[in-house]
């Protein structure tokens, strides 16, 4: 297998291997190209995240600067916003819902790394899809760790790590995050 059949496989991966290194670098040069564009030409913004990511809703919206691993593995709903510093590592599938708005310096990481030193000496990385709901507000500074599904009409709290699933109305935060209390859902 090559590397990033094992990566799809959901197997440890060599994230060194000369395919990988490849996407990223193109993901790194539209990176640049986004961030490159200046905040008030909305079009040319709108279009550079439509050349980036694998697919985005209606008026997408993401402020510099932006990093990402693949930018195709990233799909967007409707009304999405990535305040600035935003980063999403998205070696694997990352699927962002409808009205999603994300604080600033967030990250969103699908892929980890062994415990042992042997394995990191080895270069080997493991990823794991990450999926948000519809309505749902990140604060600023919260990371989102791989594998972790989000429901709809959540908010993250500030500086929250998100290390396991979270339901439908929920207000979580906190290291790890947990559930601080249910929300009411105005929108059905």
């Amino acid at each position: 297998m090559t590397e990033l059949e094992k990566l799809k496989a959901g197997l440890p991966y060599d994230f060194t291997s000369p395919e990988l290194d490849d996407i990223k670098r193109r993901a790194l040069n539209k990176c640049q190209t986004l961030n490159a564009v200046d905040v008030l030409e909305v079009s040319k913004r709108q279009d550079a995240i439509r050349d980036l990511f694998g697919s985005a809703g209606d008026n997408p919206n993401v402020f510099p600067v932006f990093n990402c691993d693949n930018g195709k593995n990233i799909h967007v709903g409707k009304q999405f916003l990535m305040n600035y510093n935003g980063t999403i590592l998205d070696v694997e599938k990352v699927e962002i819902g409808d009205y999603v708005m994300i604080g600033p310096n967030t990250l969103i990481s699908t892929v980890n790394h062994p415990l042992s030193p042997k394995g990191r000496r080895q270069n080997l990385g493991i990823a794991k899809p990450i999926k948000i709901g519809n309505d749902v507000w990140i604060g600023g500074n919260v990371t989102i760790l791989a594998g972790v599904t989000i429901g709809n009409n959540v908010v993250v709290a500030a500086g929250a790590v998100v290390n396991k699933d979270v339901p439908d109305n929920s207000l979580v935060g906190g290291v790890p995050a947990r559930i601080i209390k249910t929300l009411e859902n105005d929108i059905d």
